[in-house]
């Protein structure tokens, strides 16, 4: 190869590798500062949706009295979904039937929030039908947790916040059984910033990290991969809990999840509540806390465990798309959220 030749190809290594680098800068800059809409915080006299995007709510209705009952404490009012007490197989009505009251909660001015009366299964089914083209307009928060993820997923895909908290058919008839979960989702609602002290853990992966707070329940976020409900979790903090699984089961959707690159850039993991762990006729060996480091062993990440979030009665809430501080020690691990 001539002088000539060679300085020339060398030249244009350096043109493209410069353009590349440029890029890779560009979209990490625009990926910092990327920020999700934040809907209006409540204040008395707005009017909250209760809906059933998933299970149904059979023999549910006194639970629902309550929830809308202690929406009126708080000086909020309550309308219900058309098909909030409907019955279609497995459902709360067809899937066009709780599609129709989530698109109409969603659609309607005068509605501040829409609160799932229960998880269960179904909402994945709905996902593909919603029509985001009035709420983006005027965003409103989506309240709920376990299957509520599919909803948590597409919303922060759509660029919003959205809050992981109790359902309306968890209003206990004596509210001192759930009173940091009833307490924690009314700051949420009315704009109080939260934070909280968890507990300590020998299995506490030390180490402090910042970013966006996404996550929730670990077989809806396993069930998302592959789709553009999936969540991208670069430069952000994951949370993840379940109920009612094997171990095998929770290391078999941990691993597809590792291999499909999810925990390659994240900056955190936040563990909540593993409730109601079934034993297979085999022992797995270890606890699931054990189970979790060792999936996650080739990432330096902070991973705190202890997050009374999930299926048990101590819920507390939480914003995901909301920016956080989680500072994870063996006895005493914090999260902050920004306000």
């Amino acid at each position: 190869m001539s002088k000539i030749s060679f300085t020339l190809v060398l030249s244009c290594l350096v043109l493209i590798l410069g353009i590349q680098d440029f890029s890779a800068q560009e979209k990490s800059s625009s990926m910092k500062e990327q920020t999700l809409v934040r809907p209006p915080y409540l204040k008395v006299g707005d009017t909250v949706a209760i809906v059933a995007p998933a299970g149904i709510l059979k023999n549910r209705n006194a639970d629902i009295q309550r929830a809308q009952e202690l929406m009126k404490s708080w000086g909020l009012h309550t309308v219900l979904g058309d098909h909030l007490f409907s019955v279609a197989n497995h459902f709360a009505g067809t899937d066009d039937q709780r599609c129709a009251d989530f698109q109409r909660a969603m659609d309607d001015p005068t509605i501040s929030a829409i609160w799932a009366g229960r998880g269960g299964y179904g909402t994945v089914r709905i996902l593909d039908k919603l029509d985001y083209t009035k709420f983006k307009k005027k965003p409103k928060w989506v309240i709920g947790y376990s299957d509520i993820t599919a909803l948590h997923n597409q919303l922060h895909n759509e660029g919003f916040e959205s809050m992981h908290a109790m359902m309306a058919a968890g209003v206990t008839q004596d509210l001192n059984d759930i009173k940091e979960t009833v307490a924690t989702f009314k700051d949420a609602i009315f704009g109080k910033p939260l934070a909280y002290t968890l507990e300590g853990s020998a299995y506490n992966k030390v180490g402090t990290a910042s970013g966006e707070l996404v996550g929730g329940n670990l077989t809806l976020l396993h069930t998302m991969l592959g789709s553009k409900t999936s969540i991208d979790t670069t430069g952000k903090i994951l949370f993840i809990e379940e109920i009612g699984e094997y171990a095998y089961h929770i290391d078999r959707m941990l691993q597809s999840l590792k291999r499909a690159g999810y925990f390659d850039n994240c900056k955190g993991v936040i563990v909540g509540d593993f409730s109601k762990m079934r034993e297979n006729t085999t022992p797995w060996g270890s606890s699931f806390e054990q189970l979790i480091l060792d999936v996650l062993s080739d990432y330096d990440f902070p991973i705190a465990f202890k997050m009374p979030a999930g299926h048990e009665d101590d819920n507390r809430a939480m914003i995901f798309g909301r920016n956080i501080e989680l500072s994870v020690g063996k006895e005493v691990s914090t999260v902050k959220f920004d306000k």
